[in-house]
């Protein structure tokens, strides 16, 4: 068995995904961030989707770019296994790639870094816990020669 399960599903038709390159980003950060083990899944869909489940689970009525949802109980995480699942919408990402200078396929592999970062234990909900998601966020998505523009903490 792999030490990392990562299953990606593609529920949405607006921007033709590159799944392999999804899938080493994953793998790519797991192992960045120090996790032995993992099952994630990630999910592709399209504003109306993650607007579903942003009001379902959230309780917030609007479309957003990525959602994370921990499955890991507390105590597995410093074991470092790690299970979780990841919401992406990709209008999302086509609508916001232009802003931060880069391809939509750029925008979305920052949700997907963005969301692990989020399973792996940072938080951006506070103004004390921003700046490290966001220096841990740039130092990640240098691995793939990108500078985003607006992470700023």
């Amino acid at each position: 068995m792999s030490r990392f399960e990562i299953d990606i599903t593609d529920q949405q038709r607006h921007l033709p995904v590159p799944k392999e390159r999804l899938r080493d980003v994953i793998q790519r950060v797991l192992v960045e961030e120090r996790i032995s083990s993992a099952q994630i899944s990630l999910a592709l869909v399209d504003d109306a989707g993650i607007h579903r489940l942003n009001r379902e689970f959230l309780q917030h009525d609007y479309p957003t770019d990525v959602i994370s949802f921990l499955l890991t109980e507390p105590g597995d995480l410093s074991e470092r296994h790690l299970e979780g699942e990841l919401v992406v919408s990709t209008e999302t990402a086509i609508r916001e790639a232009e802003s931060h200078g880069w391809t939509a396929d750029d925008e979305l592999l920052l949700y997907v870094v963005h969301g692990l970062l989020h399973l792996c234990g940072y938080d951006d909900l506070t103004d004390e816990a921003r700046p490290a998601m966001r220096v841990r966020e740039r130092q990640m998505l240098a691995l793939w020669q990108l500078t985003p523009t607006g992470l700023e903490a």
